[in-house]
């Protein structure tokens, strides 16, 4: 899947699967990273990429919550 197509993707998703998302590359980096250690690992390029991959959906993750943060501290204000 070409980078272009990966962050359509990603960008259409909700908060909740960005999370899950997450997780389930955190666990290929793990495994890679074992691959790694063992010397077990084929194709070193898809650390890589998995790395890359984690830090599209953070971004992503960070942007929606500066962007309800906002929201937030206007109804704090409106409180006080």
């Amino acid at each position: 899947m070409k980078r272009t197509e990966a962050k359509k993707a990603l960008a259409g998703k909700s908060s909740g699967e960005l999370q899950a998302e997450l997780e389930a590359l955190l666990k290929e980096q793990f495994g890679l990273r074992m691959q790694v250690a063992t010397q077990q690992i084929t194709n070193t390029a898809k650390l890589k990429d998995v790395r890359r991959g984690i830090a599209r959906v953070r971004t992503l993750l960070g942007r929606e919550a500066s962007a309800q943060a906002p929201a937030a501290r206007g109804k704090q204000g409106a409180r006080a």
